[in-house]
C-alpha cells in the first residue's frame, strides 16, 4: 500500500516538523511512503493552525484521506489564508447564515485573535474534518470538537514520544553553572513559541510573587516571542531577578536545557484540544509538568502531572506549586517518575506507528 505523507518536515520552524519526522519513521515499516506524493492509495494529511499547512489543507479538501489534527482549531489558519469575503463565506458555510455579522466582527478584530476566546470557541474545522475519511486526534477534548464539526470517524492515538538526544550529565551541570545556578536552585522552564495562549505573562507574574517567598527558584523562558506586543508587555518581568532567557533552541540544545530544568510550565488558555509535544517530551524525561486543567490530559494517570485552573485563581495556584516544589523537590521527582512510566508505556513511537498503521489499512 502506497501512503502519501503530507506534513511540514525539518527544517520547517514548527514543532509539528519534528513530530512529523518521527511519525514518518514509525510508519516506514508498514507502508511504501512518499512525501508529498501526487498519487497514492491513501493520503495522510497533518493539519496545523498556520500557513505552513496551507497546501496540505487545500489538498485534503480536494482529495480526502486521513487527517491528523495537531490541535482542533483551524480558525487562525483561515484568518491568514483567506480574504475578508472568503473568510465570512467560509464561516457562514460552517456555522450557518446567522454567523455573517459575527464573522465580520471577528475579521475586523482579528488582531486580537491570539488570545480572544471566541476564535477558539469557533474552530472552523467543519470543511476539513467533514470531508476526511478518518480524523486522528491525540486526546478526548479534540475528539469531541471534531465530532461536533461533522467528522464521520474519529480515532484517538497517543502523541508519540521518541528517545531524547543523548546529553552527558557533565554538560547539564556546566549549563546550570553558566546560568548562575547552584545545586540548591530549583529551575522552572517554559519552552517553545512564546504566544499569548501559553500564558507567559501570568507565569512571570506568579514567578515574581513566588520568588519573593522562595529565593532559590529561577525561571528559564526559552523560545521566541510570536507577538512583539506580548514581548513588550512582558519586558518588566523578564528583567526581574531569577528570570533567565534563551532564544530558539535546536534539537540538541532543547534536550540539554530540558534536562537542566527541574519542572516544566506548559499552560494554555484559550485551549482547543491541543496535546503539547513539549509536555510529552518533558514528561518522558521524568520531569514534573504543570498544565492547564482540561480533558487534554485526562488519559494520563492521576498524580503524573500538575493541573491548575485557567481562570484568575490559576496564577495563585501556580505560585503555590512553585513554592511547594522548591521546598520539597522529592514531590516533583515522584510526579515525574509516574509521568515517565506512563509516557514510556503508552506513547512509545514504535507502538504508536503500529496502531496508526492498523487504522490506515482499514481505509483500503
Amino acid at each position: 500500500m502506497k501512503l502519501g505523507y503530507h506534513a511540514p518536515l525539518p527544517p520547517a520552524p514548527t514543532g509539528v516538523a519534528d513530530y512529523a519526522r518521527a511519525l514518518l519513521a514509525a510508519l516506514a515499516p508498514y507502508f511504501d511512503i512518499e512525501v508529498n506524493a501526487r498519487r497514492a492509495d491513501l493520503h495522510l494529511y497533518q493539519a496545523g493552525n498556520n500557513q505552513l499547512h496551507r497546501a496540505i489543507i487545500e489538498r485534503s479538501l480536494r482529495e480526502p484521506g486521513a487527517v491528523l489534527l495537531h490541535d482542533a482549531n483551524l480558525h487562525h489558519f483561515y484568518l491568514g489564508a483567506l480574504s475578508r469575503e472568503a473568510y465570512v463565506r467560509e464561516f457562514r458555510e460552517q456555522y450557518g447564515e446567522w454567523g455573517r455579522e459575527f464573522a465580520e466582527r471577528l475579521w475586523s478584530r482579528r488582531g486580537r485573535s491570539a488570545a480572544d476566546a471566541r476564535y477558539f470557541e469557533y474552530p472552523m474545522l467543519g470543511s476539513v474534518v467533514g470531508r476526511a475519511r478518518l480524523v486522528l486526534v491525540h486526546n478526548r477534548a479534540a475528539a469531541a470538537i471534531a465530532r461536533r464539526h461533522g467528522a464521520k470517524r474519529v480515532e484517538e492515538i497517543p502523541h508519540l514520544h521518541t528517545a531524547p538526544a543523548p546529553v552527558p550529565e557533565r554538560e547539564v551541570i556546566e549549563l546550570r553553572g553558566r546560568l548562575g545556578l547552584t545545586g540548591a536552585h530549583y529551575l522552572f522552564a517554559v519552552f517553545g513559541h512564546l504566544r499569548e495562549t501559553k500564558r507567559v505573562a501570568a507565569i512571570l507574574r506568579s514567578f515574581r510573587r513566588a520568588r519573593a517567598r522562595q529565593g532559590n527558584i529561577a525561571l528559564l523562558v526559552a523560545g521566541r516571542f510570536v507577538s512583539a506586543d506580548l514581548e513588550r508587555a512582558c519586558e518588566p518581568w523578564l528583567a526581574g531577578e531569577g528570570v533567565l532567557r534563551a532564544g530558539y533552541l535546536d534539537e540538541r540544545e532543547f534536550w540539554l536545557h530540558a534536562r537542566a530544568a527541574d519542572c516544566c510550565l506548559n499552560l494554555r488558555y484559550p485551549s482547543c484540544g491541543e496535546t503539547s509535544g513539549i509536555a510529552i517530551r518533558l514528561m518522558g524525561l521524568g520531569k514534573p509538568v504543570v498544565v492547564s486543567d482540561g480533558e487534554e490530559y485526562s488519559a494520563h494517570p492521576e498524580g503524573s502531572y500538575l493541573p491548575i485552573g485557567s481562570g484568575p485563581s490559576g496564577e495563585a495556584e501556580l505560585e503555590e506549586w512553585m513554592v511547594t516544589l522548591a521546598r520539597d523537590p522529592g514531590l516533583g521527582r515522584d510526579i515525574g517518575l509516574r509521568a515517565g512510566r506512563h509516557i514510556t508505556r503508552e506513547h512509545d513511537a514504535a507502538e504508536v506507528g503500529r496502531r496508526l498503521a492498523v487504522l490506515l489499512r482499514q481505509l483500503q
